[in-house]
């Protein structure tokens, strides 16, 4: 989904280049270091040396290596030497799209494809910032704000991606822009400037496309800011507070990469398309002696977002969350006592900025014991007299959380590990709706399809659906097993 300007330039004030730093020994699984950002920028640039001033770092991450040459690393460490460790990158050179691998070994590019065809890489934070600020000193979009009667300064927008319907041209790297006016509120979401289209060209950094089709009245600012400090009487009842104490300190330990608790272990890493990637995960069989496979890799591989509005300017809005937007680039900083209990263990992670220079994520993930009361198993005895047999035993869980923060929408997504040997995923959704001006104020009024529910005067939610798929490479016991 899109970002408003104020929100990416948040994200931004958050992120700071860090030092370089080196790990001696690495994990084949490990996300990139600082350091190994800093040296595929400098790789790619000396390959290109005339083309700087048309180059962009679209993404960086981990070239996974191959499954088995891991498998066999694992089962020999440490008498033999990790697979060698590469890099992929996707990035703009000359305005065509080139996906590289980078040997670390080597210090070289070992590939470097050219993409035809359609589709294009995600957005960089930058790129929506640029794209967003041309609205600003374009005369017709002042025009059509003057005509509103809308004040410049309570304006914010935001880059949406356009989709494909089975065109069979492509029309370059686009976005249109959306704007909203706050003036009263930080719910911009409630207040859409609709019916007008913006497109820019990412390429050119220019508008190619202007068109205001029809004036809708803005929707009411009053009752839309959800901070805490601007709500309003009635309250609800008001709840104590709850703590979470372990006076021992965690039940897991975090070696680099690697988590282990009660009987599970397994390796955590970050990427910005995806998100946290949990691979290796094995429980320990007491029986046995010995840790079984469960789960040699699992991530989010998508989120797509598809609007159900035909309108023009609503029909293209099918976003794919991860691919488009990146749903680890839109992690945000979690906070303590707030996102994650007093008893949370917070990691943080590095993705690449346009330039190719490293950016420190803090506090991107948050571990934690969860006791919430349940009862895993129990068993109460009255057949033995004059004996009452009780054994009770409580249900407690290892969570690794990510918050991921996609334009209007928040997604909490846990990696649940219990004590029964199994995971559980789940992806929490909150955040704000995104809402379609009206001129209806009332449903009776309403003649026609308009693809959504009548919420508020001038106020129409949007049918849509969100759809999460998981990569999971599942081995039970056997490699590749289901």
């Amino acid at each position: 989904m899109a970002h408003s300007l104020k929100i990416l330039f948040f994200l931004f004030s958050i992120l700071s280049i860090i030092p370089l730093s080196h790990q001696l020994e690495q994990h084949p699984l490990d996300s990139l270091t600082p350091n190994e950002f800093i040296r595929v920028q400098a790789i790619v640039n000396q390959s290109h040396p005339t083309s700087t001033t048309n180059l962009t770092f679209q993404y960086i991450g981990l070239n996974e290596p191959d499954k088995h040459a891991v498998l066999s690393w694992l089962q020999n460490h440490p008498t033999t030497t990790p697979p060698r460790r590469q890099a992929f990158v996707v990035a703009r050179i000359n305005h065509q799209t080139h996906e590289l691998i980078i040997d670390f070994s080597r210090d070289d590019i070992v590939s470097d494809r050219i993409h035809h065809g359609f589709g294009y890489p995600s957005l960089t934070f930058q790129e929506e910032i640029d794209a967003n600020q041309l609205v600003f000193n374009h005369a017709p979009f002042l025009a059509a704000l003057n005509k509103r009667g809308l004040k410049l300064e309570e304006v914010v927008c935001g880059s949406f991606t356009v989709g494909w319907f089975g065109e069979t041209k492509q029309n370059g790297r686009v976005v249109k822009i959306m704007c909203y006016y706050l003036d009263g509120t930080v719910n911009l979401y409630m207040r859409p400037i609709e019916a007008i289209t913006v497109t820019v060209d990412l390429e050119a950094m220019k508008i190619n496309h202007f068109q205001d089709r029809l004036v809708v009245p803005v929707p009411k600012a009053a009752g839309t800011d959800y901070r805490e400090s601007k709500q309003k009487p009635p309250f609800g009842p008001e709840l104590k507070g709850i703590t979470v104490v372990q006076p021992d300190g965690p039940s897991f330990t975090i070696d680099g990469s690697r988590v282990r608790w009660a009987n599970w272990d397994f390796h955590l890493s970050f990427d910005a398309r995806v998100g946290p990637i949990v691979s290796l995960a094995s429980i320990y069989d007491t029986e046995k002696q010995e840790f079984r496979r469960v789960m040699y890799r699992g991530f989010v591989s998508e989120l797509f977002v598809p609007y159900m509005d035909l309108t023009e300017e609503w029909y293209y809005r099918t976003f794919f969350d991860a691919g488009e937007y990146g749903y680890g680039l839109c992690a945000v900083p979690l906070e303590p006592l707030r996102d994650c209990p007093a008893n949370a263990v917070y990691m943080g992670a590095y993705v690449a900025a346009q330039n190719g220079m490293p950016i420190e994520m803090p506090n991107v993930f948050c571990i934690f014991e969860r006791n919430a009361g349940d009862v895993m198993w129990r068993h109460t005895e009255t057949m033995i007299p004059p004996d009452l047999i009780t054994e009770v035993r409580p249900d407690m869980s290892l969570v690794v959380r990510m918050v991921s923060t996609v334009g209007n929408y928040d997604y909490i997504n846990d990696w649940e590990f219990k004590q029964i040997g199994s995971i559980k995923v789940t992806v929490g959704l909150t955040g704000l709706l995104e809402v379609r001006g009206s001129k209806y104020t009332h449903k009776d009024q309403i003649d026609e399809e308009v693809y959504g529910t009548l919420l508020a005067e001038n106020t129409l939610g949007a049918y849509h659906d969100h759809f999460i798929t998981y990569h999971l490479d599942l081995d039970v016991d056997v490699i590749g097993r289901l």
